[in-house]
């Protein structure tokens, strides 16, 4: 659908040299000769940008620029005015007008302008509309801190919802950052434990005297600095869940003791004699391949098939790459209110590159850059620049290569189905990002004999 441009003067002349020129880049236009007859068409047109003159009869363009800025937020306001009212332009721009420009109008110049505010506003709209597509997931979902729409994600939540509620022990894997420990919490919630204890332990942050410990507890004496008696995370996680993140870390002797606890929920503490028994249900993540650790010899089979009554695997982000976008949304929004930063989108530069990099760090590499991004950014738009080279060294995959000597349709074709694909054959996306109208595009995947399936 083409952009709808509503150029405002009480001289027909301008209006129509003004009308033509936006026309021939491709906006549909409408006039009006003063304040009052643009107010009617903006109420029934659905105007995407205003170009106004500020002297004009019956309404002028200040009074139409504040109704406009009133009712109509959303709709950019460029200001026409002779040389000698360019202080009443420059009030109007304190009104909430983008640009002024004097009369004769630099066409070259309105029409770049033009193109730069839509182009904004579009990239704005956007960042609008996928943060209420997030804020629907999470409601539908009841995921607070997960976010997806990807079909594998959407299978897993599902598998998650419907095992949270059981007893059954649960091995969560996926590599580094895919966001294990996320899923772990929403088990926990999701369950009849939820108002129950919920601890962690970082298997791989501790030693296997100190992990022992920090499991099972101790006794006063044990062992030297053992000063006190403890009490392990398996006590503290009784009536609840405990989560035990990179399980595949643990060595063979706590591996006997946690297998202990699976068969009979018993233990004794480091050097105690008395029984403890727990109701504990167990949640472990590892990025490793315990199997393989099994086959090797240094991870128990019988432990193994203990703690694997219900696999989960979290995708690697790479591979749900259509919940990039949204991803970004929820990360931008979050960090532009940590840091007070007034930013309200990506480039169309800056989002290819976040698009077709491979994320081998997953969601943890994607939080950071944009974290990274937002505190680096030097205006609203986060562009290309301000992303981490990691990241757009992989843009130049997403360019588009042209042999000399093709025609302009030839070209033309090329550059359509590649923007197709960066689009995910969204055609809507796609002729936004070509500058054209929708029935523009199918007209031209018609012409070139594009595959539309």
């Amino acid at each position: 659908m083409k952009r709808r441009i509503l150029v405002v003067d009480d001289e027909k002349n301008i209006r129509s040299g003004l009308s033509l020129a936006l026309e021939m880049e491709g906006y549909e236009t409408f006039t009006a000769e003063d304040g009052q007859a643009a107010w009617e068409l903006i109420n029934k047109k659905g105007i995407d940008l205003v170009v106004t003159d500020l002297r004009m009869p019956r309404m002028g363009g200040n009074e139409l620029l504040s109704r406009i800025t009133s009712s109509y937020p959303n709709i950019p306001v460029i200001i026409l005015t002779g040389h000698g009212t360019v202080e009443n332009a420059v009030e109007a721009m304190r009104k909430g007008a983008i640009d002024f420009f004097t009369k004769p109008v630099n066409l070259d110049r309105l029409t770049l302008v033009v193109k730069k505010t839509l182009s904004a506003h579009d990239l704005a709209r956007e960042h609008e509309e996928l943060k209420a597509e997030v804020a629907q997931l999470k409601k539908r979902n009841k995921f607070e801190h997960i976010i997806g729409k990807s079909q594998k994600m959407v299978d897993l939540l599902e598998t998650v919802s419907q095992v949270a509620p059981t007893k059954a022990s649960v091995l969560i894997t996926g590599e580094s950052g895919v966001g294990k420990e996320l899923v772990a919490d929403a088990i926990h919630e999701l369950s009849t434990r939820a108002k129950g204890p919920f601890i962690k332990v970082h298997c791989a942050a501790l030693t296997s005297t100190l992990l022992e410990s920090e499991l099972f507890g101790h006794e006063k004496g044990s062992f030297t600095g053992a000063v006190a008696q403890k009490r392990g995370r398996f006590e503290l996680a009784d009536g609840g869940t405990i989560f035990l993140d990179e399980i595949g870390e643990i060595d063979m002797q706590t591996q006997v003791k946690l297998l202990r606890v699976l068969q009979e929920r018993a233990f004794e503490r480091v050097g105690g004699e008395a029984t403890i028994t727990v109701d504990v249900r167990i949640v472990c993540a590892t990025n490793r391949d315990l199997l393989a650790e099994v086959q090797k010899g240094t991870f128990r089979e019988d432990l193994y098939y203990r703690l694997n009554v219900v696999n989960l695997v979290v995708p690697p982000l790479r591979e749900r790459k259509e919940d990039i976008p949204l991803l970004m949304t929820s990360f931008l929004a979050q960090y532009t209110k940590e840091n007070d930063r007034p930013i309200e989108g990506f480039s169309s530069g800056a989002k290819r590159a976040l698009l077709s990099y491979d994320w081998p760090g997953n969601i943890r590499e994607l939080r950071n850059s944009i974290e990274s991004a937002v505190v680096l950014a030097r205006g609203t738009i986060i562009e290309l620049e301000d992303l981490p080279p990691q990241v757009t060294s992989q843009e130049s995959s997403s360019t588009l290569s042209l042999s000399v000597g093709i025609t302009l349709a030839e070209a033309e074709k090329h550059l359509i189905m590649a923007t197709l694909e960066l689009e995910g054959g969204n055609k809507t996306k796609a002729a936004r990002t070509l500058g054209i109208g929708r029935k523009t595009l199918h007209r031209k995947l018609q012409e070139y004999h594009i595959d539309e399936k």
